[in-house]
């Protein structure tokens, strides 16, 4: 069946109207394709998605067979796999290859101008290290389970309600809130998760799923034995949900990472986000008053309120050259910026941003900063290590 889901997929994108795409397929069905995918080496590049457990194995065979690997996220699920996620990015340097992680969040235009305003002094002043009351940075992300993906209903593996599989919700779709928090407090600085990072706490929930539901996304007709162990009273207990504290450089973050069923109607997956400085707070916010849509707002102190709107407006006359319209409406209280519209590319395009960016990497792979090694060792023992301090009973 996920078969041929996939192939299904691949077929619409090459049939739809509007720029289709030219996939030319050659499938393996054999039980060992990926030691089919080595032996005949048909071409230089390989890219991952889909099964988590297992994957930095793959990648590790693949790039010891002399092969580029796009990855999407996330490369490690567990704490004791950070080695192995060493080892993988040390080989692709040694031998010249490039090993890239697919963050399409940093191409969303919000955060790009959250992480400009952010690091500009004037209007953000120094980030406020915080702490569990009043976090340096709070950041939420919200996904559901049942949604449209290219304008097709996703149809979810039996194995992604396995958390030993395919992870929990900080481990898979958390790396992205953990690496913009870092992408944007440390802008293309290296970072040492040794000593950089000091893990708080942590706690995970479950989302109830029911035999209902859980046949209306996968199109199982029953729960699998495999899932056995997490059925409770005829429904699954989910462990997708995680919330966890720690200091990245002294700043205290707070991020929370959720799954719910399915979106209200008009709304969709949320991620918002909200840095304090000594001048400033600056936030992305999706909720009802922005129409489930990101934007951008600069929250000044009370008593730097002038200077923060005179130094704002010095600011987007700079950033015009990146984002020609950018400006700004205020309140007493707060500037909400206004991005064109014509920024706002939407997430399918951002992987073809990502994929770009990595086809510059292949061509030099020296190419690729220090720092991105650094970003990568860091988000994941961010997420693994949040994962595992939420078990602990």
């Amino acid at each position: 069946p996920e078969l041929l889901d996939y192939l299904n997929r691949i077929s619409l994108f090459n049939l739809r109207p509007n720029n289709p795409t030219r996939w030319q397929l050659d499938v393996h069905t054999s039980q060992h394709p990926f030691d089919e995918m080595l032996r005949d080496k048909a071409g230089n590049i390989v890219v991952f998605s889909g099964r988590n457990r297992g994957k930095i194995d793959r990648m590790l065979a693949s790039i010891d067979a002399g092969l580029h690997v796009l990855a999407d996220k996330p490369w490690i699920i567990t704490a004791d796999e950070m080695p192995k996620l060493e080892q993988a990015l040390d080989r692709a340097a040694k031998k010249g290859l490039a090993a890239y992680d697919i963050m399409t969040e940093r191409y969303e235009v919000t955060s790009q101008v959250q992480r400009a305003l952010v690091n500009l002094p004037d209007v953000f002043g120094k980030q406020v290290t915080g702490d569990s009351s009043n976090p340096g940075v709070y950041a939420k992300s919200i996904h559901h389970i049942m949604k449209n993906v290219a304008g097709v209903p996703l149809r979810r593996p039996v194995w992604f309600f396995d958390v030993d599989d395919y992870g929990e919700g900080l481990a898979d779709v958390g790396t992205h809130p953990a690496d913009l928090i870092q992408w944007t407090l440390f802008p293309n600085q290296a970072l040492d998760y040794r000593k950089d990072v000091s893990m708080i706490s942590g706690r995970h929930e479950a989302v109830r799923i029911s035999q209902k539901q859980f046949t209306e996304v996968t199109g199982a007709p029953q729960f699998p034995a495999s899932l056995g162990r997490h059925i409770r009273d005829g429904e699954l207990d989910y462990f997708c949900n995680n919330y966890i504290e720690y200091r990245l450089r002294g700043v205290h973050v707070k991020l929370d990472v959720l799954w719910k069923w399915e979106a209200a109607p008009g709304t969709g997956d949320v991620y918002e986000a909200a840095f304090q400085g000594t001048r400033s707070r600056v936030e992305l916010r999706q909720g009802a008053a922005e129409k489930y849509a990101m934007e951008v707002y600069v929250v000044p102190a009370p008593s730097a309120r002038a200077q923060v709107f005179a130094a704002l407006d010095q600011a987007l006359a700079q950033l015009q050259k990146d984002w020609p319209g950018i400006a700004a409406t205020r309140t007493e209280s707060e500037a909400h910026i206004h991005i064109p519209e014509k920024f706002n590319v939407g997430h399918e395009e951002h992987f073809a941003q990502v994929a770009r960016h990595f086809f510059e990497y292949v061509k030099s792979p020296a190419s690729m900063p220090g720092w991105e090694r650094s970003y990568m060792l860091a988000k994941y023992y961010v997420t693994t290590k949040g994962v595992e301090l939420g078990r602990v009973k």
